[in-house]
């Protein structure tokens, strides 16, 4: 489906309407946009809220700060609402095919949706919006040019206002520290010492219940045993997005094609037959944690800090003595020490201004809203007197919230706060309110090794760019992730049937996704 694009004089006609003056932090408190109540209508899709709600509290504190009332128009809510990515691409393209695009559409995997769309003119693009009127955006991509690269079309306008994590740290390797303690053993220092610590965990009994049961390593997602390339100088992925491509030196290239990721998987399938690796590692699914730490099986995991550390607690009745504890990297064969997860400084999630909104500057101005100081609090924290309070300069959550039997995050979504269908900057001091001292000790410990390497943070193609990209990259994923699982399992021999399969990732157009991928990089990074 095409759109015409919007012409000059008619942003020009509508940018004269504009009822209220731009705000910006340190003018006051007075956030009103216009004199009275505007509504705009909303499309908004994530798989915590399948639509937008008018009665969370934060949409209705936020629509007294502002007078901006979004009323929802959410297409497709009830049908394939956004369990996969796929789902929420189906959700925006009934959408699209209703022939009704709301004011404003907000989603999780929205970056692409209208980086294709935005340039035939389904949607606005932003870039003299926000220079015009939106001084906190301003500010914020003027001090953060790389994120600013990142969300530009092929065309070089940026079609929406992104949700953007905050805080440095995501994953990390935890260990059973008690069981290290009950066998003699100290935190392993490189992959050697990380070998025989697992093989002393299958082997010496550390839950002291007579069998052998223990899962030395296991992973909730599957790619997370791919990390373990790492500890063989490979890499499993260049972002937060498993499978992703990198940038080495300001050339991309992909994980799954590397001399270290060869060598990786041929010690990961070794590992794997030798019973260090959960052996339901590819289908025993979320719950793996939950299951293995509560039964005093699991020795080993790579997984989020907070949410890890937070068995410590809740298991302390059930298991004696746990301690699963973060621990640094162990060194690989070249002695690095690599944290290859953190928080990706920008998600593809966030909202946009349909072509058909006769308000785009009073929109580019709520989205502005959303940046300032008030009302980044209350995207993150909820609305002050009822679900946080100021003390010493500092959102604080109240006790009923941090104390509740509800994580903190899945109560944030009911009142909507921390949605990634809004363009907002996340302040990671919510969740630092909610991870335990062994979490922080943690983050402590990554941030003095300071282990963490740079992300690719997408390109935009054009579209003979995204032809090319279309034709052949689902293929030749497909073809790399049977493979590897094969190999891990067992089904072959990485050492044997490498040079057949790079053999077969050209035939499938490799060198082509490259190139196309480089030239978009190299475009949209150009100033970098």
């Amino acid at each position: 489906m095409r759109y015409l694009k919007l012409t000059a004089a008619i942003l020009a006609a509508t940018a004269i309407s504009t009822t209220g003056p731009a705000f910006a932090d340190g003018h006051g408190s007075d956030h009103k946009i216009v004199d009275e109540p505007l509504e705009l209508t909303i499309q908004m899709n994530h798989k915590r809220y399948p639509r937008y709600l008018e009665e969370w509290p934060v949409e209705q504190t936020a629509r007294k700060m502002t007078n901006i009332h979004l009323k929802d128009a959410t297409v497709g809510a009830n049908t394939v609402s956004d369990s996969e990515n796929n789902g929420k691409t189906e959700v925006l393209n009934l959408m699209m095919a209703s022939g009704k695009i709301p004011d404003i559409v907000g989603s999780s995997r929205i970056k692409d949706f209208v980086n294709q769309y935005g340039p035939e003119g389904a949607f606005l693009p932003l870039n003299e919006l926000i220079e015009e009127h939106a001084p906190n955006l301003k500010a914020f991509f003027e001090k953060n040019p790389d994120i600013a690269s990142a969300l530009k079309a092929a065309d070089g306008n940026m079609y929406y206002i992104p949700y953007l994590p905050d805080g440095k740290y995501g994953r990390a390797y935890f260990i059973r520290q008690d069981w290290l303690k009950k066998l003699g053993l100290k935190a392993p220092e490189n992959v050697d010492e990380l070998k025989k610590t697992l093989e002393a965990f299958r082997d010496m009994d550390p839950n002291g219940n007579g069998e052998k049961d223990e899962i030395p390593f296991f992973a909730r997602q599957w790619p997370e045993v791919l990390r373990l390339v790492t500890l063989w100088d490979g890499r499993s992925s260049g972002s937060d997005t498993y499978h992703d491509f990198y940038v080495d030196e300001g050339k991309l290239k992909h994980p799954y094609a590397g001399e270290g990721y060869r060598e990786g998987i041929k010690n990961i399938a070794l590992w794997y037959k030798e019973g260090l690796i959960d052996a339901e590692v590819f289908t025993r699914g979320s719950s793996s944690r939950d299951y293995l730490l509560g039964e005093n099986l699991g020795g080993m995991t790579h997984d989020w800090f907070a949410s890890t550390a937070g068995y410590n607690d809740s298991l302390a009745d059930k298991v004696e003595g746990i301690q699963f504890k973060a621990f640094a990297p162990p060194a690989s064969i070249s002695g690095k020490r690599v944290a290859e997860h953190r928080r990706i400084p920008i998600k593809p999630d966030g909202w946009a201004i349909g072509h058909t909104n006769e308000h785009p500057v009073e929109t580019i101005k709520y989205f502005d809203f959303w940046f300032s100081e008030e009302g980044r609090r209350l995207a993150n924290f909820g609305v002050e007197g009822e679900h946080y309070t100021m003390i010493d300069g500092k959102p604080t959550f109240t006790d009923a919230i941090l104390n509740s039997d509800t994580p903190v995050n899945n109560f944030l979504y009911t009142i909507g706060a921390q949605l990634q269908g809004r363009g907002y900057y996340q302040d990671y001091r919510y969740e630092e309110q909610w991870s335990n001292k062994h979490a922080l000790e943690g983050i402590a410990l990554y941030d003095e090794g300071d282990y963490l390497i740079p992300q690719f943070l997408g390109v935009a193609f054009n579209a003979e760019e995204q032809k090319v990209y279309d034709k052949y990259w689902g293929s030749i994923r497909d073809y790399m992730l049977e493979r590897q699982q094969a190999w891990i399992l067992g089904n072959g021999d990485i050492e044997k049937d490498w040079d057949n399969y790079m053999e077969q990732l050209e035939k499938k157009g490799y060198s082509k996704v490259l190139e196309v991928m480089q030239a978009a990089y190299a475009r949209q990074y150009a100033a970098k």
